[in-house]
């Protein structure tokens, strides 16, 4: 009994701490947003009248209405239309290369396991030469289907990977039964392991995603009029035209930010089914 409680007591004390350290890091984690947001409303020298920390006078919408009508629009379609299809190239390709990889056993497998690994380590900035020439040289320069195929390539070698170790946590014995009922590899793949790996994907489509919105490097290199850029570089115009506006930067930031919030709220459930998946078998 007394043991009993001395480890309920400590369990307790854990748990305790455990929500202190979480709350703080909610606090550190959430602030900067609010900040962020808070500031967006207010007038352009309001921040030197007040500080940057107090409450805005009147919640100032202007900031807003000049950031929509100012061509903001164009940036945020070229952003949407970039990221997803990037994605869905992205998503389809790494489980039609994770699937052979992880359930079959061919000469090939670990060189070229080995060969995704290593793309991962390639930095994107010596790429950056070679990715124009390419660009140019397909007349893909300053369009936005020039930013897709670098997007895909820098996003498949990681995907590839995680899937790899998420398709080979399925149990064999679904394939085995999809083969008795007589269904194809190709059946196999799209009736049982594909939908299998929804968690996978979701986890990857934020992760990616994430990754392909705030992708500046390439939008910068690889596009020159304001019709083929992205949000990123949305940013930098509107800090060109308004660096001592600091609430309309705010505000340029704030719309920027609300797809990714979007996006992680609509697979929040399948990221986190995805970052636990394999955590408990049995």
């Amino acid at each position: 009994m007394v043991k009993n409680r001395k480890s309920s007591g400590a369990s307790r004390v854990c748990w305790i701490i455990a929500w202190i350290f979480a709350v703080i890091w909610l606090i550190i984690a959430i602030y900067p947003f609010i900040f962020m947001v808070l500031n967006s409303f207010k007038g352009q020298f309001e921040i030197l009248k007040n500080g940057v920390f107090s409450w805005p006078e009147t919640f100032y919408l202007d900031n807003y209405v000049t950031v929509l009508t100012n061509g903001i629009g164009r940036y945020f379609i070229n952003s949407v239309i970039v990221c997803a299809v990037s994605l869905v190239i992205i998503l389809l390709f790494s489980a039609f290369a994770a699937y052979p990889l992880s359930r079959f056993k061919f000469k090939l497998n670990k060189p070229i396991l080995t060969l995704i690994i290593a793309c991962m380590s390639i930095p994107i900035h010596i790429t950056l030469i070679p990715i124009f020439k390419m660009t140019t040289s397909t007349a893909l320069y300053d369009t936005i289907w020039g930013l897709i195929g670098p997007n895909v390539a820098f996003g498949l070698p990681v995907s590839i990977f995680i899937l790899i170790g998420f398709m080979q946590g399925i149990p064999r014995e679904l394939e085995e039964a999809a083969e008795m009922d007589g269904c194809s590899r190709y059946r196999t793949f799209f009736n049982v392991i594909f939908p299998l790996t929804k968690p996978g994907l979701a986890t990857l489509a934020i992760y990616n995603g994430v990754d392909i919105w705030n992708s500046f490097i390439f939008s910068y290199t690889l596009t020159q009029s304001k019709g083929s850029r992205t949000l990123p570089l949305a940013i930098w115009d509107f800090q060109g035209m308004h660096s001592m506006n600091a609430p309309m930067i705010m505000a340029v930031l704030t719309i920027t930010l609300i797809p990714m919030l979007v996006l992680f709220v609509a697979f929040q459930e399948k990221l986190i089914e995805g970052m636990t998946v394999g955590a408990v078998k049995g």
